[in-house]
């Protein structure tokens, strides 16, 4: 699911940015965690859980919204859940880091596209 959505997003260059964030980042998951990734996007398309579906191959089974970002939940087939959370791209600023976006960094993250180096910076300022 990592490289699906990976390879979506390097195809737009209005997608700045992906993570995998939560258990999965930090090494930590079991056998039952979904995978939870963040997409950077300022364009409302992508925060439509029929794309999500479509790309993911599975059905919706939750929308939230948490501040900024938006959280797309699918699950697949087999039962494994993945929890996309589009998010503007000021969800990553650095001048201040926003202290949601922080405990989310802070918890654990892997960088998978970030073509204009905005999640390294914010990785590098959770890290001071």
């Amino acid at each position: 699911m990592v490289d699906r959505v990976a390879g979506w997003a390097a195809e737009r260059e209005d997608v700045r940015g992906v993570a995998v964030v939560g258990s999965w980042a930090r090494g930590a998951a079991r056998i039952d965690s979904d995978i939870d990734i963040v997409v950077l996007t300022d364009d409302p398309r992508y925060a439509d859980a029929d794309l999500w579906a479509g790309l993911l191959g599975g059905e919706v089974t939750r929308l939230a919204e948490w501040g900024p970002l938006r959280e797309i939940r699918v699950r697949r087939p087999s039962g494994f859940e993945v929890e996309l959370g589009v998010a503007p791209v000021s969800w990553a600023r650095t001048e201040p880091v926003d202290a949601g976006t922080r405990r989310v960094i802070a918890d654990g993250h892997r960088v998978v596209h970030d073509p204009a180096g905005l999640l390294a910076a914010l990785s590098a300022a959770c890290a001071s």
